[in-house]
């Protein structure tokens, strides 16, 4: 692969300020812990709890039967504990260790109001306590874990407290006391995006769940309005640009709010303007099937918890064309929508998630999605969290092999991209014969191989054909690479639910369960049908195919491609 100085120079210049930040808060970090450390011994500890604010997320009751035989299930796998502390054991995956350090699992005893569920989950906490409560550091005490961690207790506190004692009660008001003090020292150098708006949500509820003076719980607002301020864009979307970024955050505000307004609580400024301004867009990524379209790090959605979100939803109406801020757009029509990514991280820090998939697109009809993205995994190792962040992943076109962004490999920095997509050029109209296309452009290939990818898609007005077409040139003023470099790979991922069947070497039927028929075809040009991997079912990864259009841009710069629906 060729890289041009400017490129090169465009890399390192990212590369260092990038590790500045990220050696800023490093030290920033063991600062705060330093002091805390030393101050800890000040903490002065109430008495008791004011309330207990709502947990809108679902419960499964086999969990708490399978604690209560000693096993944990948790991110896909189980945990023999033999009557042992699951402190005290070799915990199964990253993944599990932290679904089990911020104790949201606590919401599952909640269909098992017993005295020995909560006397489990005490146990559990105690060992917790003793092994993880004086050190502050490692995955237990991330800023993203531990604010989890203290919704989860303020929430469930009722579980835990259930036939307690006083001297367990003071224990327990005193992690609290420590959560909120560690929190105030990280809430600075947290990183951006869902873990520094996560920190905030923590503090503001603890602020009204526990006794505060009046201006600590004006503070806490205060500091909450300004990350809504910041992370939720003026159409709705969230910085990260990941579509259930959202539904999360409003599974945590949502009850925050209500807490604000139970209590007689003055409701932070932009908390309730912030929630309806998200509901919008959070209706624009959701497909036919009610789930959410797979963008930048989303994967699988749970329906009881999107539809226990949405049944708050204040604003309803019709999806938005386009979400300008979080930079994408929806085609829809009859039956079908279509959903395209036409934008590029906004930061290195927010890239750390993003996947390289611009000018991606999904697209479903009826209760059906035909074509997706692979997604994330949602309890898979990291090398497979990061081959879902290629570009091949994606409903999308891929040059020589490469992604349209490019990832770094420094430990210190972690997984931020380097390079890549820097700029999206996007027209969006309706033409005479009532199709409504959208046409963007990105340069994620033009510093590595001289070249522009271009893609358009329209939507005729029934909803029945989707016509597309990718093209690569070079623009004005740059030279044209050299003959034989370019060959393209046109992907476009199935959902693992559609049965595929090859007719003729250019087109395949795509058929629904409910029998529903679309015709991919690609006139001139060999539709090939390939193994995929689908990486956001809700059960872990599942096999299923794609299909694949391969062209040398040197002799065909550019396909055409269409999905039919077949009567």
């Amino acid at each position: 692969m060729r890289v041009s100085k400017s490129k090169y120079a465009g890399l390192r210049q990212g590369f260092v300020s990038s590790y500045v930040r990220e050696a800023w808060r490093r030290m920033s970090r063991r600062a705060a812990l330093t002091r805390l450390r030393l101050t800890r011994h000040t903490m002065r500890v109430p008495e008791r709890l004011i309330v207990a604010p709502t947990d809108l997320r679902s419960v499964d009751p086999f969990f708490v039967e399978e604690l209560l035989n000693g096993r944990i299930l948790l991110a896909g796998r189980v945990l023999e504990t033999q009557g042992a502390s699951p402190f005290s054991l070799e915990l199964p995956s990253r993944a599990f260790a932290a679904r089990l350090h911020n104790f949201r699992w606590l919401r599952h005893l909640r269909a098992e109001k017993s005295d020995q569920a909560s006397a489990m989950a005490r146990s559990i906490l105690t060992d917790w306590i003793a092994v993880h409560g004086r050190r502050l550091h490692g995955l237990a005490w991330s800023p993203d874990i531990a604010a989890q961690r203290l919704i989860a207790l303020l929430s469930h506190s009722p579980v835990l407290l259930h036939g307690t004692d006083s001297s367990f009660y003071r224990r327990f008001m005193r992690v609290l006391v420590l959560h909120v003090r560690f929190l105030r020292r990280m809430a600075s150098s947290a990183r951006d995006g869902t873990t520094r708006f996560r920190v905030r949500i923590a503090l503001a509820m603890s602020s009204v769940a526990m006794p505060n003076g009046a201006l600590a719980v004006k503070r806490a607002g205060q500091a909450l309005d300004r990350e809504i301020d910041r992370q939720i864009l003026a159409d709705g979307g969230h910085i990260s640009r990941n579509p259930r970024v959202s539904l999360e955050l409003l599974l945590d505000l949502l009850p925050l709010r209500q807490t604000y307004v139970n209590l007689g609580h003055d409701v932070p400024i932009r908390l309730i303007p912030g929630i309806d301004r998200m509901y919008p867009a959070l209706r624009f990524f959701r497909h036919q099937d009610g789930d959410l379209a797979l963008f930048n790090g989303a994967t699988s959605t749970l329906a009881n918890e999107l539809m226990s979100v949405l049944r708050y939803d204040e604003t309803a109406g019709q999806a938005f064309k386009a979400l300008p801020h979080t930079k994408y757009h929806r085609l829809a029509a009859g039956q079908a929508a279509v959903i395209i990514d036409a934008g590029a991280p906004a930061s290195a820090d927010l890239s750390r998630t993003a996947h390289a998939g611009c000018l991606s697109f999904e697209m479903s009809s009826g209760k059906t999605r035909f074509i997706i993205n692979s997604g994330s995994p949602e309890f898979a190792g990291d090398r497979y969290i990061q081959a879902a962040r290629a570009t091949a992943a994606h409903s999308a076109v891929t040059l020589n092999d490469t992604s349209s962004s490019q990832f770094s490999k420094s430990k210190h920095l972690g997984p931020i991209m380097v390079g890549g997509v820097k700029k999206v050029i996007v027209e969006r109209a309706e033409t005479e014969d009532g199709r409504d296309y959208v046409r963007a452009a990105h340069d994620g290939y033009l510093s590595a191989f001289g070249y522009v990818h271009e893609r358009e898609l329209s939507l005729n007005a029934k909803g029945t054909i989707l016509a597309g077409r990718d093209r690569f040139f070079v623009p004005e003023g740059r030279k044209k690479p050299p003959k034989g470099e370019g060959i393209a790979s046109a992907r476009f991922h199935v959902h693992p639910s559609i049965s595929l069947l090859q007719t003729e070497t250019d087109s395949a039927l795509l058929i629904a369960p409910d029998g529903e028929t679309w015709v991919f075809s690609s006139p001139g040009n060999e539709v090939l049908v390939a193994e995929d991997i689908f990486f956001a079912d809700p059960s872990g990864m599942r096999s299923s195919d794609q299909l694949e259009i391969v062209f040398r841009i040197t002799e065909k710069p550019e396909i055409r491609w269409f999905l039919s629906y077949r009567p």
